[in-house]
């Protein structure tokens, strides 16, 4: 979801500049810095902005700079009036001079000088549109490859979890093994003076492993991974859905440490735990 694209183009004396950056967030949110000139079609920009990029903490901006040092520019005098007498009061308040160039970085204000011609020629804003599709077009290129490297992260990371998934079947009969045994080694250690039913300890022994079977468990978590890969697959933008799907490999892997009761199995446990923090790090990188 990250990413960064500039472009520039000029039209006559002028130079047209766009720039724009997009970072991780679950909502669309725009701010935009967009010169006078082209304020009307400030709206039209979020919009297409909004469209193409769909999701992100987005920043542009669309300044135009006059190439032609004899092009006139006119200085709002009222607005830096008031910029300086702001800015004056403030260094009065703290008790600090205001620097003798100070005029130099008013004049940079937004809106202290404005073009001499408000009205926006339709021919000069055809050059702009051009600029920002260009700006857009170079953020979603950087987003591709960024999905790109990404695609590969994820599938490393899942074939990672399926190989260790596949690892814990030879522990399974050693576990139950030593459930049994630590069972009964504890009921002979009572045996001399208290009597069980051989039968009732056997008909709860196979309760209490059935309870311990995590079999379904590791059905659901390769169903889970599967359909991780199948989704990787689709066109549409499915950051939301495949971080779903993370959750719910996660409540499987954690219902698997839960019931365990074997270190070999916790070890691997942990280290699916690990492979999935690393997916779920990068799935907010995803549309």
């Amino acid at each position: 979801m990250t990413g960064y694209g500039k472009a520039t183009g000029e039209y006559r004396n002028k130079k047209i500049t766009m720039e724009i950056r997009s970072l991780n967030s679950r909502q669309t949110d725009i701010t935009s810095k967009v010169s006078c000139a082209y304020k009307e079609k400030e709206l039209d920009i979020r919009n297409e902005v909004a469209q193409c990029l769909e999701r992100g903490k987005i920043e542009f901006s669309l300044l135009v700079d006059n190439t032609d040092r004899d092009f006139p520019n006119l200085v709002n005098k009222n607005l830096v009036i008031a910029y300086f007498a702001q800015i004056q009061e403030i260094a009065d308040e703290m008790q600090m001079k205001v620097p003798l160039n100070i005029l130099d970085a008013i004049l940079r204000l937004p809106d202290a000088l404005r073009a001499d011609n408000p009205e926006l020629d339709q021919t000069e804003w055809r050059e702009a549109h051009k600029v920002v599709k260009q700006a857009i077009d170079t953020l979603q290129q950087f987003r591709l490859q960024e999905g790109q490297m990404l695609d590969k992260v994820f599938r490393l990371k899942i074939s990672n979890i399926e190989k260790l998934l596949e690892q814990i079947a030879p522990h399974e009969q050693e576990r139950i093994d030593k459930v049994r045994e630590r069972l009964e080694n504890g009921l002979e250690s009572l045996s001399e003076s208290i009597n069980y039913d051989k039968n009732r300890f056997e008909q709860e022994m196979i309760f209490y492993i059935d309870k311990l079977d995590i079999n379904e468990e590791k059905s659901r978590l390769h169903n889970h991974l599967n359909y991780f890969l199948e989704t990787l697959e689709e066109e549409n933008s499915q950051g939301k859905k495949l971080g779903f799907i993370v959750q719910e490999m996660g409540r499987e892997i954690n219902t698997i440490g839960s019931k365990a009761n074997h270190i070999e199995i916790q070890k691997i446990v942990v280290m699916m735990k690990d492979e999935l923090e690393q997916i779920k790090e990068q799935i907010l990188n995803v549309l």
